[in-house]
């Protein structure tokens, strides 16, 4: 295990004009990329292959967009040169799983990528989050076609659309990686002394490095999901030296180390009622405070994993598929015929409208079993 070194440069990189042009040009790329497979490979599998059959649909999705998520591990790992190192459970490839992982910044869910990818289910990875990042320019349709949930906060408006986006989960045919933040929110320092204050006058545990956790929307994929699922991931990441920003990301200043734990978790450790299910769900967020505070003084997690590392070569040759990919849709786009073009404007046309709407095609056969 590496213990933290004492030098500045590993703690924080220092933002150069080199840095700058290299992670901009990333940042082009993975949005010309996003947008040229969404618009032409999206399209296809999440409308036209979706009103035929939902399970190739989501095969067809996968295959495509797993290539282009594998790009942020390759900008994280190889290009940034950041750490990730695992420890605790190994975790089979291609489980069914419900992820429950702390919310420290504003991209934790992205190294949750690192690990999906390892196991051969990062393009079936789905995040519920806030509404407000479906809205994002590109990123927000890949979200619309990857089938993420999104929700508003507040559990009288959100319940109804989350069951019935979580009834469309049920087939066991289909891998699921379903993320879940049950802080709610990213955690601060301000919002830390609030949620101290309440659980204080609520007589709650009071929780250092972690928000006091929301059960709701855990229960509510439990009760749904619970028969088809292999396991629940408990899922704690820590940060050296300093927690990144989404631009620290892609100018690769932080973070120097990434630590992810995983505790797998069998359904049958995690009782069945709604009250026992807070509770469980409150004892695991003390175990996670106090792992992080011994990742806090000691600088790693304990019974560190044995995950390999990116192969480089297949990292490489992702690349140039994705690149290859999108230099042929771009020349079909902007030198092709006009029917490319007008095909281009009615598939963002769409898209907008199906994000903003949240509208997904149902398989034209559920409309002939319902009718029968």
């Amino acid at each position: 295990m590496e213990v933290p070194s004492a030098k500045h440069e590993t703690m924080h990189r220092r933002l150069t004009p080199l840095r700058v042009l290299r992670g901009l040009i990333c940042l082009l790329v993975l949005l010309l990329t996003a947008f040229m497979m969404i618009v032409y490979c999206g399209f296809f599998s999440t409308v036209v292959l979706r009103l035929f059959s939902l399970h190739y649909s989501r095969k067809v999705t996968a295959f495509f967009f797993s290539s282009w998520l594998a790009l942020w591990p390759f900008l994280f790992e190889k290009i940034n040169k950041t750490k990730v190192i695992f420890s605790g459970d190994d975790v089979p490839a291609r489980e069914r799983v419900l992820l429950i992982c702390n919310h420290r910044t504003e991209v934790d869910w992205m190294y949750l990528w690192d690990l999906a990818l390892r196991k051969d289910s990062l393009g079936y990875i789905k995040y519920i989050l806030k509404s407000s990042l479906m809205k994002l320019p590109v990123f927000g349709w890949s979200f619309q076609i990857l089938e993420f949930i999104p929700v508003e906060r507040k559990w009288e408006v959100d319940e109804a659309k989350m069951r019935q986006m979580l009834s469309k989960f049920k087939d066991p045919r289909d891998p699921l990686w379903l993320v879940l933040f049950p802080e709610g929110t990213d955690f601060t320092e301000q919002k830390c002394l609030r949620s101290q204050k309440y659980a204080a006058e609520n007589g709650l545990p009071i929780l250092k490095n972690l928000l006091l956790p929301k059960s709701k929307g855990f229960n509510a994929c439990l009760e749904d999901l619970r028969s088809t699922l292999d396991a629940v991931y408990d899922v704690t990441i820590g940060y050296k030296h300093r927690c990144p920003s989404f631009l620290d990301n892609v100018f690769g200043v932080d973070p120097s180390e990434v630590h992810i734990h995983i505790r797998r978790v069998t359904l049958d450790d995690i009782p069945l009622s709604e009250s026992e299910v807070t509770s469980w769900l409150m004892d695991t967020f003390q175990r996670k405070d106090q792992l992080l505070s011994n990742f806090n003084s000691e600088g790693y997690f304990p019974l560190h994993g044995a995950e390999l590392n990116l192969s480089t070569v297949k990292c490489l040759i992702n690349v140039m598929l994705v690149l290859v990919l999108t230099g042929a849709f771009s020349f079909l786009t902007f030198f092709s015929s006009i029917w490319f073009k007008i095909f281009v404007s009615l598939s963002c046309s769409y898209m907008v409208s199906a994000t903003y709407l949240n509208i997904r095609p149902e398989p034209i056969f559920n409309f002939v079993k319902t009718s029968l």
